[in-house]
């Protein structure tokens, strides 16, 4: 088992919650970034630079995580590609993707997408809290133990 980040847009406090679960837990994490990210002082954790480019982050990650792996992102367009390969995606809020909700999750995303180009609906998601941290630390702990013990998630 492997945890795969998203880390272009992922905050500082959910890499810092993945990485104390990766060294208690001795799971490998790697950071897929278009940009050189911040050296770590662990064996466990490896940085992951890919060329500029719309999804090229995310082709990286659909192609390289199995289904035994974690996927952490808020895109959930790369969510829906780890789903439907099978595999497990949270984001960064602590919102499993699964079968049954990411299609409308989707659909929700593109949406709100429309509204917003069209003028009816401003601003995106709401600033990252307390709870949301909170919230993601959860269901890390919670998925990843079900996953070490082979429970599927799905």
């Amino acid at each position: 088992m492997k945890i795969w980040i998203d880390a272009d847009a992922c905050p500082r406090v959910i890499k810092e919650i993945v990485f104390k679960a990766s060294e208690r837990l001795n799971i490998h994490v790697y950071l897929i970034a278009n940009k050189t990210l911040a050296k770590h002082n662990t064996t466990l954790v490896e940085s992951i630079v890919v060329a500029e480019g719309p999804d090229i982050a995310d082709d990286y990650i659909a192609e390289h995580a199995a289904a035994e792996d974690l996927v952490v992102t808020a895109d959930i367009p790369l969510a829906a590609r780890i789903v439907a390969n099978g595999g497990i995606a949270i984001d960064p809020r602590g919102e499993l993707y699964t079968e049954e909700n990411v299609g409308e999750i989707l659909a929700m995303r593109d949406l709100m997408m429309e509204l917003r180009q069209g003028g009816l609906v401003q601003g995106g998601p709401s600033a990252f809290s307390l709870t949301d941290r909170q919230r993601f630390a959860s269901s890390l702990d919670r998925i990843v133990t079900r996953m070490i013990r082979g429970d599927r998630l799905k």
